[in-house]
C-alpha cells in the first residue's frame, strides 16, 4: 500500500560519519549553512533553527513575551503540536472557527473573537493549504495583533506567487520532523520580520546566553555577562543541521513531484468521483501538497475504498477542541462540517500517481 507519509533521506550523506566522530556535534557550521539555505529558499532575512518544532514554538512564545493567562487565537483544526505549546506557557487559547471549504481560519469568525486580552493570531495552513492570508494579516494590523503563520505542514506552499514566510505575517514557524520536507529527523525554525525579535530569539534559544561574550580571554565563563531573558536548550545539533543542509537542493524537485501527483489526482478524481471537492484550487494559492485534501459526503466509505485501491487514505488530524486540557470544548460549526468530510490521500514524492 502506498503510504500517506514517508521519510525522505538523501542516498549519500558523505560527511556524516566523519561528523559523528569529529567531537564537534553541537550547533555549528552545518546548521549555520542549513539556516543560510533556508533563508535563501524562503526569501527571509531573519531565521533561526531549533531542535524541534515544539522548541520553535516555545522560543517564539517566550520571545514575544506572552505571559500566563494571555489570550491567543488559533485554529483547533491543526496538528496537536501546533497548539500544545500554548498550554506549556499557560496561555489562554481561544478557538477560532474555520471555513469548512478550506480547513483554514475563517476571517469573519476571527474578527468576532478578538478581545482586549488578545495578543496574537496563529494562522495554521492546514495540510499545506494556504489560508486567507491577506485577510488575516489585515485583521492583525487593524487590531495591533502579532500574526504568526503556522507552516508546520506548509513549507514551500505559495500565496500570490510568494512563498509562505514572505507573505506578510510578523513571524512564521516551520517543522522539520520526519514526515516534512526537509526533515532533520527532528527540528524546527522561526523566521521574523523584525531583526530585533530575531536577535532576542537567538538568545532565548540558547539559555539567554550571548555566546559572543560568554567567555573571557582565558576561555572561562565571563562573570560580568548578564542573562536578561528566559531561555531554552533549543539549539539544533550539527548532525541534524547537516542532514537538513544536504536535502535543501532537492526540495524544489520533490515538491514538483508532489504537485505533479496532485494534477494527476485531480484528473482521476474529476473523472471517477465528480462529486468530490479537491482542496487547493483557489487561484491565489499553490500548495506544497504534503497530502491531497478532498471533501466527500462519505468519509468512512471513501477512506476504505482508497485503501482497498492501495492508497492509505486518512483523516490526518482531529480537531483539538475535543481535548479538555484546552478548557473550551464548545463545538464549532465549520470544524464539525469539515471534520465530517475531510479525507487526505497520499500525494508525496515517493510515488508517481500517473503511472
Amino acid at each position: 500500500m502506498i503510504p500517506i507519509f514517508k521519510t525522505y533521506m538523501p542516498e549519500k550523506l558523505d560527511e556524516l560519519n566523519s561528523l559523528l566522530h569529529s567531537g564537534a556535534l553541537a550547533y555549528g557550521k552545518w546548521t549555520k549553512s542549513f539556516e543560510g539555505k533556508l533563508k535563501h529558499y524562503l526569501e527571509v532575512e531573519n531565521l533561526l533553527c531549533t531542535n524541534s518544532y515544539n522548541s520553535a514554538m516555545l522560543v517564539l512564545l517566550a520571545t514575544l513575551g506572552l505571559k500566563h493567562g494571555t489570550e491567543v487565537l488559533a485554529s483547533p483544526m491543526s496538528c496537536l503540536a501546533s497548539n500544545q505549546p500554548f498550554l506549556n506557557r499557560g496561555l489562554k487559547v481561544k478557538w477560532v472557527d474555520i471555513d469548512p471549504e478550506t480547513g483554514t481560519l475563517d476571517p469573519d469568525h476571527l474578527r468576532k473573537n478578538i478581545t482586549s486580552n488578545t495578543k496574537a493570531i496563529f494562522h495554521n495552513h492546514h495540510c499545506g493549504i494556504p489560508g486567507y492570508i491577506d485577510e488575516v494579516n489585515q485583521i492583525g494590523k487593524e487590531y495591533g495583533l502579532f500574526v504568526v503563520d503556522d507552516c508546520i505542514e506548509a513549507l514551500g506552499s505559495e500565496y500570490k506567487n510568494k512563498i509562505l514566510g514572505s507573505t506578510g505575517a510578523d513571524a512564521s514557524v516551520y517543522s522539520f520532523q520526519t514526515v516534512r520536507l526537509p526533515n532533520t529527523i527532528d527540528g524546527g525554525a522561526i523566521s521574523f520580520k523584525s531583526p530585533e525579535l530575531h536577535n532576542k530569539a537567538c538568545l532565548v534559544r540558547d539559555y539567554g546566553i550571548d555566546r559572543k561574550n560568554f567567555r573571557d580571554k582565558d576561555n572561562e565563563i565571563c562573570d560580568t555577562l548578564d542573562i536578561q531573558v528566559e531561555g531554552y536548550g533549543a539549539l539544533m545539533s550539527d548532525v541534524n543541521g547537516y542532514i537538513g543542509d544536504q536535502q535543501m537542493g532537492s526540495i524544489p524537485t520533490l515538491l514538483g513531484r508532489q504537485r505533479e501527483n496532485a494534477r494527476s489526482w485531480k484528473l482521476y478524481l474529476d473523472n471517477k468521483y465528480p462529486e468530490v471537492k479537491i482542496l487547493g484550487n483557489r487561484k491565489e494559492i499553490n500548495p506544497n501538497y504534503w497530502v491531497l485534501s478532498i471533501l466527500t459526503s462519505n468519509k468512512t466509505q471513501m477512506i476504505q475504498e482508497f485503501r482497498s485501491l492501495g492508497y492509505y487514505a486518512s483523516g490526518i488530524h482531529i480537531n483539538n477542541n475535543i481535548y479538555s486540557a484546552f478548557g473550551d470544548l464548545s463545538p464549532l460549526k465549520g470544524v464539525v462540517d469539515f471534520m465530517s468530510r475531510h479525507v487526505a490521500l497520499p500525494c508525496g514524492w515517493w510515488f508517481n500517481h500517473g503511472e
